[in-house]
């Protein structure tokens, strides 16, 4: 049986329209078409790519329709930043068509996840194939996440993206209408609580990164379905970190309670606080990374709610990554150290 991979948050949508990234080639072949095009430091160097996905075994990614609020631009291009709600509409109806596309020129690599039978018939011949036999390529299954659910221009409009295909939604990515983010402090507001029940309504997971402390606990409190996060680490073992973006001991543990899963990120500045892009690489490796799964393990008392949650390619990319990666393919590597800690 093949060790095939779920990767909980990629920005895949977000990169084929900010930089036209086709990830139906490999992470070298995009590099390569990028060299000397201007593509800005901040989307970094790409980690993804069909050959990476096949040569790492990942067999499912929840790909993400991403946006920003033009007062948090910070050199992102304009293509995923808002002024207002009607543009957070448009970026994310646009992101959503782009892995429409994606799945329809390229069937034999992609195809997109709505429902458990989907599912089924992505990940059944994963399971099935021996680890020794020939490399026979595998279409990848995306689940489309809404980040920040500002491409709401009301409410009841999660209708429309359950049936576009939309399976799970943050709320927040740095602080919206909706509840507090990791940037923006404030309780979960009157819309807030009415998208949490509409949400539940149609059968949403609820993703909780980038929540705010009292919104994650507010959300658990209140949210009935399925409730992970997608991306995030053990704030309580990274030496000198401020702010709100990871996840307290607490929040692990009342999410586990709820069944849920915490998607870790192997990214440099997420595993070690003080860590700048001018540092050496060998700072940081692997091990941090299996640090914060065996500490989600150790506070939980089971390895069922330790996920993966790369966040590539979000705003960071090759080299800021453990000294070990070069590409997605690389994840694999941690099972054989999360083997040498007895897993």
């Amino acid at each position: 049986m093949t060790q095939f991979l779920i990767d909980a948050h990629e920005d895949l949508a977000y990169n084929m329209l900010a930089f036209g990234r086709d990830y139906s080639t490999s992470a070298a072949a995009i590099r390569e078409s990028e060299a000397g095009t201007g593509i800005p430091d901040l989307a970094g160097h790409t980690l993804l790519g069909w050959d990476d996905y096949q040569a790492g075994k990942v067999g499912v990614v929840f790909g993400t329709l991403f946006s920003a609020p033009k007062k948090y631009q910070h050199g992102q291009p304009d293509i995923v930043t808002y002024a207002d709600t009607r543009e957070a509409y448009r970026i994310s109806r646009a992101q959503m068509d782009a892995y429409i596309c994606l799945a329809e020129e390229h069937h034999d690599k992609f195809t997109l996840i709505f429902n458990i039978k989907d599912l089924h018939q992505v990940i059944d011949p994963w399971k099935a194939r021996d680890d020794d036999a020939p490399a026979v390529g595998l279409p990848v299954g995306i689940v489309v996440s809404m980040e920040s659910a500002e491409g709401l221009r009301q409410v009841e409009e999660v209708e429309e993206w359950w049936h576009s295909g939309v399976r799970l939604i943050g709320p927040v990515w740095a602080g919206t209408r909706f509840c507090g983010g990791t940037r923006e402090q404030m309780p979960f507001t009157k819309e807030g609580f009415a998208l949490l029940d509409r949400m539940a309504e149609m059968g949403f997971g609820l993703d909780v990164a980038h929540m705010s402390d009292l919104s994650i606990q507010t959300a658990i409190d209140r949210y009935p379905g399925t409730i992970i996060c997608s991306h995030g680490n053990v704030r309580s073992i990274i030496k000198g970190v401020t702010g709100e973006r990871q996840l307290t001991n607490l929040a692990i543990r009342r999410l586990a309670e709820r069944d849920g899963v915490v998607g870790v990120v192997p990214f440099n500045n997420f595993l070690k606080a003080d860590w700048t892009k001018n540092r050496n690489r060998e700072e940081v490796t692997l091990d941090h990374l299996v640090a914060h799964i065996d500490a989600i393990c150790q506070l939980t008392g089971s390895s069922n709610h330790a996920a993966i949650g790369t966040d590539f390619d979000g705003l960071f990319g090759f080299p800021d990554v453990p000294l070990e990666i070069n590409t997605i393919a690389d994840m694999q590597k941690l099972a054989p150290k999360l083997l040498e800690k007895g897993y």
